[in-house]
C-alpha cells in the first residue's frame, strides 16, 4: 500500500503477461496504508493490483490468497488472486513474494449511513458462514500474543495516563481470553481489518451497493466475534468522540444476524469485544507512529483516534439489543 520496494515496468509487465493478463500499459503506486507495496496495474484485459508483501514471510502467504480464492468460488466480492499455468497463486515480484490479484469496481465510502453498514454486516455475516469449510488454518497474527509484544516497544513513547490505560486494558483482555467466557466464543477466519477503506461501493445503478472486501493479509482464525467487533468500531462510530452511532450499530448487527445469529455468549462478550479491537488498533497505529518504516509513499495514522475509541467502549459499553 505505502510503497516500499520499486517495482519496474518491465517487471510488472513480464509478470502480468505470464499470468495471462495481457500486455501492461499503466503502473500506479497505490498511497493509502502502511503493511504492503500496492501497485495498480493495468493492462489491455483489464485493471488488476500487484502487491509485495513487506513484513509476512511466504511460507505464510498461501493462507491468505487461497482463503480469498476460497470466498471467491463461494460468491463472496473478493479480490481473485491469479494464478499461472501450474495453478500457483504465489509469485515474485521486486525480488520478494508478491501476486496478482483482481481490482474491485467502486470506490470508499468514508461517511457510512446505516444502509451502507447494513450491507457490510449482511456480507461479513456471509463471508463468515462460507469460510466455515475453508480446510487451511493459520492464527490470526495481530492477536493478543501480538499486542503483549508490541506494548513494551510503545510505552516508553506515552504519557502516563496513556501508560495507565494500555497496561489495565491489556491485562484486562489477557483476564478475558483466558476465561471460560473467552474461551467458549465461536472460532473461524476472519478478515480483522475490515475498515472503510478497505470495502468498495458503486452507485452507478442507481442504489449504493457493496461491490466487496479487500486486503486480507491480516486475514486469520480467531473469534468471529473480534471481526464483528473491527467494524463496529470503524463503520458505526463517531470519530469525534468515539462513541458508537446507535442506528448504524443496530443496521449493522442486524443485518449480520440475518445470514449468521450470534449465541449468547458472544451478545454478553461484544462490550468486552469492542475493547478488544479498539486496543488492536490503538497498538497498531502507536508502533506506525513512533517506530516507522521509511517508504516511498507512507502515511501512518493517527493513534489517538483508537485511544478515544477504547475510552469510550470502557465508559460507555455497548450491548446489542436485536
Amino acid at each position: 500500500m505505502a510503497v516500499y520496494t520499486e517495482v519496474g515496468f518491465d517487471e510488472a509487465d513480464q509478470l502480468v503477461q505470464r499470468l495471462g493478463l495481457g500486455p501492461l500499459t499503466g503502473l500506479q503506486g497505490i498511497r493509502s496504508g502502511i503493511e504492503n507495496t500496492n501497485y495498480y496495474a493495468t493492462t489491455t484485459r483489464g485493471q488488476w493490483v500487484l502487491t509485495v508483501f513487506e513484513r509476512l514471510p511466504r511460507a505464510l502467504l498461501p493462507y491468505y490468497l487461497r482463503l480469498m480464492e476460497h470466498l471467491a468460488r463461494h460468491g463472496i466480492p473478493v479480490p481473485a488472486p491469479q494464478a499461472d499455468d501450474a495453478g500457483e497463486i504465489l509469485h515474485t515480484l521486486g525480488g520478494k513474494p508478491g501476486a496478482a490479484v483482481t481490482r474491485l469496481p467502486g470506490s470508499h465510502r468514508l461517511a457510512p449511513d446505516a444502509d451502507h453498514c447494513a450491507q457490510v454486516g449482511a456480507m461479513l455475516g456471509r463471508m463468515h458462514v462460507a469460510g466455515a469449510d475453508f480446510a487451511l488454518r493459520q492464527d490470526h497474527l495481530r492477536g493478543l500474543a501480538w499486542w503483549q509484544e508490541v506494548a513494551p516497544q510503545v510505552l516508553q513513547h506515552l504519557q502516563a495516563a496513556q501508560a495507565e490505560l494500555l497496561c489495565s486494558e491489556l491485562d484486562y483482555q489477557g483476564r478475558f481470553a483466558r476465561s471460560p467466557a473467552g474461551q467458549a466464543l465461536p472460532r473461524g477466519h476472519i478478515h480483522a481489518d475490515l475498515f472503510r477503506d478497505n470495502a468498495m461501493f458503486d452507485a452507478t445503478g442507481g442504489e449504493d451497493r457493496l461491490c466487496g472486501f479487500f486486503d486480507f493479509y491480516f486475514a486469520g482464525y480467531d473469534c468471529l466475534l473480534f471481526d464483528i467487533a473491527v467494524c463496529l468500531n470503524d463503520w458505526c462510530c463517531d470519530g469525534g468522540s468515539g462513541r458508537l452511532d446507535e442506528a448504524r450499530a443496530q443496521a449493522f448487527m442486524v443485518a449480520y444476524e440475518g445470514q449468521r445469529a450470534l449465541d449468547g455468549g458472544e451478545r454478553r462478550a461484544l462490550p468486552a469485544m469492542l475493547r478488544a479491537a479498539a486496543l488492536r488498533f490503538w497498538l497498531s497505529r502507536l508502533w506506525d507512529w513512533h517506530l516507522p518504516r521509511s517508504a516511498a509513499l507512507l502515511q501512518p495514522k493517527d493513534p489517538t483516534q483508537f485511544e478515544r475509541i477504547l475510552r469510550a467502549r470502557i465508559e460507555r459499553p455497548w450491548h446489542f439489543g436485536g
